[in-house]
Parts: C-alpha cells; structure tokens; sequence
C-alpha cells in the first residue's frame, strides 16, 4: 500500500459513472416490473453502496475506508441504465476506486438481475466523472 500517513485528512469526494446497454425488451420489463428476480434498480444500488464500502476486500492495495457516504443513483433510458455512483470521506486518500467499484457492481447486478431476459446486454464507459479534495487536487472530466 502506498504510505498516507504523512499526508493531510481533507475533505474528498468522487463521482463515477457507468451505462448498461440492453435491448428495448428489457428496458420495458425493468419499466413494467416484470424482472424474474425482482427489481433490478433496487438490487444494483444496494450491491453498488454495499461493494463502495468494501472496495479494499476486492482491489489489492487499496487502504480500508470508512466512508462518510456512498450513494448510487441509476435512470433508466431507451436502450438501458445509467448509473452514477458518489463516495465522500474526510481522509488522508481519495476514494475514486470506491465510485468506480460501486458503479461496476452496480452493473454487474444489473446484468445478473436481467440475464434471463438479455444476455446480450453490454457494460461500458464506466470512469471517473469528478473528484475533490486531496494534495493532487481536483478533476473533473470533459
């Protein structure tokens, strides 16, 4: 693990976001509530906020965090999901892997809850949209 101990606690915050692409029929029958397993927009943002909060169990290196929130928002288009997710902490790292974890959990739990239905579906573009705080500043993408 990379050392923080010398570095300042601030204020962080990261956005991340990510799209799941699936056919018509499927983003009827998420509109509808006729998922096999439930609803799928409320299983991805519990999976997305629960894998937020254990991002150091699943990415090597990655320092333990205690968030201070993680909070996982989805809005279902014509051909699929979008999703974005937000992690804060006041803390001596950032927490950009815990956006990111909680975006590709949130779409893989997408993909699981719909498969039945669409096993073409297509998880993409997933980045970080924005982070604050931290001695290597802020960013926000173009």
């Amino acid at each position: 693990m990379v050392d923080v101990s010398g570095k300042p606690v601030t204020a962080r915050r990261a956005v991340a976001s990510g799209f799941v692409r699936m056919s018509q029929a499927t983003v009827e029958a998420i509109r509808e509530h006729r998922t096999p397993k439930g609803d799928p927009l409320e299983a991805a943002r519990i999976a997305g906020i629960m894998a937020a909060k254990r991002t150091s169990e699943l990415i090597p290196l990655c320092h333990p965090l205690m968030l201070d929130n993680a909070d996982v928002q989805m809005e279902l288009r014509s051909d699929g999901v979008a999703i974005e997710a937000s992690a804060s902490i006041e803390a001596r790292t950032g927490v950009e892997m815990e956006a990111l974890t909680a975006v590709a959990v949130a779409a893989l739990t997408l993909y699981d809850m719909c498969k039945a239905i669409d096993k073409a579906m297509v998880i993409s573009d997933i980045r970080l949209e924005s982070k604050t705080g931290g001695t290597s500043g802020d960013y926000e993408r173009k």
